[in-house]
């Protein structure tokens, strides 16, 4: 097997949960969904229940696992200290609220089990009003919370935060959430799949019967009387190749950069740590290795760690671009 010292992209893996729609579609261009509801396009994944396979170049079909397994260093790069992919990246359509939900953190994930998952969230587009739910509101006790959801009477206590385009929502593990209708955005999390419904709006699934609760195991992993903000200002970077730099978040797990690219530039190598390019607003061809791969809007490719510095190039206009690796 050839060495992976060249960008991969992956062929998207879609998940047609109720709450989705059709922006995938219709704002990003994807011919190659599904028909009927599109929810989530998992864009890098070595998960088992949802599998990244190279969607081109001299690694085609080859599933990631296979590839890391294989690579594991050249890939992941000396900074990742595990032989397994530590994020899952997406892209979500929120036509209709998601559950109220929570996932465990690294702390109660080792306690009461589960796969821990603190995530952000990066605003693509908004619908006018648009918002999400990030918290429970100061004085909420668990007993009073556990009694809004008997009463369906969840909404009150959680903090409602306006969203547009360009926002970045931090969701660490223990943090209750929901992403409401309008939002189509970005999602960078730990490598998990734990997820604790609390209160699904009265809503039934596909088979008309209510979706599955998970309130016991709720509210043991649920944080009350957080004081840090879930909204997180950028903070300027220094430029990076030339190419002026923000910082989005930075959290134990990701580290989440927006770049603007006016033409061409050298992105350096990184052979501590992997890189995904993330177009954001335009179309962008990214060269190392030998081969070039073309990353339309909304879609993303991994540099694996034993990639040479990459030729980027905007290819209609100049354009920002998201780039996320670990700290």
């Amino acid at each position: 097997m050839i060495s992976p010292t060249f960008p991969l992209r992956f062929h998207p893996v879609y998940q047609p949960y109720i709450w989705g729609g059709d922006k995938l579609r219709t704002h990003l261009g994807r011919t190659d969904t599904p028909e009927g509801i599109v929810a989530e396009s998992w864009e890098i994944s070595s998960r088992d229940d949802g599998m990244g396979v190279v969607a081109e170049g001299p690694l085609a079909d080859q599933p990631f696992q296979c590839l890391i397994d294989r690579y594991p260093r050249e890939i992941l790069g000396s900074h990742v200290k595990s032989d397994h992919f530590p994020l899952l990246i997406k892209v979500l359509d929120a036509a209709k609220t998601l559950s109220v939900q929570v996932h465990p953190n690294d702390r109660t994930a080792a306690k009461f089990g589960g796969e821990a998952k603190t995530e952000t969230w990066y605003i693509l587009e908004a619908d006018p009003g648009a918002c999400v739910y990030c918290g429970i509101e100061s004085g909420v006790t668990p007993d009073a919370f556990r009694k809004a959801i008997q009463d369906d009477t969840v909404e009150p206590l959680l903090k409602k935060i306006p969203v547009q385009a360009g926002d970045a929502i931090f969701v660490p593990g223990g943090r209750v959430h929901a992403i409401a209708s309008g939002c189509l955005l970005l999602e960078v999390q730990q490598n998990s799949n734990t997820t604790y419904r609390i209160y699904d709006w009265g809503r039934v699934g596909a088979d008309g019967k209510a979706r599955q609760l998970h309130i016991d195991q709720a509210m043991q992993v649920s944080i009350f009387e957080e004081e840090e903000s879930a909204k997180t200002p950028s903070k300027p970077m220094d430029p990076l190749a030339g190419m002026p730099r923000e910082r989005i978040m930075v959290s134990p797990y990701f580290l989440l950069e927006r770049l603007q690219l006016e033409t061409t530039a050298t992105l350096p190598a990184s052979p501590e740590c992997f890189q995904v390019l993330f177009a954001l607003d335009g179309e962008l061809e990214v060269t190392a290795g030998g081969e070039a791969v073309r990353i339309p809007l909304g879609s993303s490719v991994l540099l694996p760690a034993a990639a040479p510095a990459a030729e980027l190039r905007a290819l209609n206009g100049p354009m920002n671009f998201m780039r996320i690796t670990q700290p």
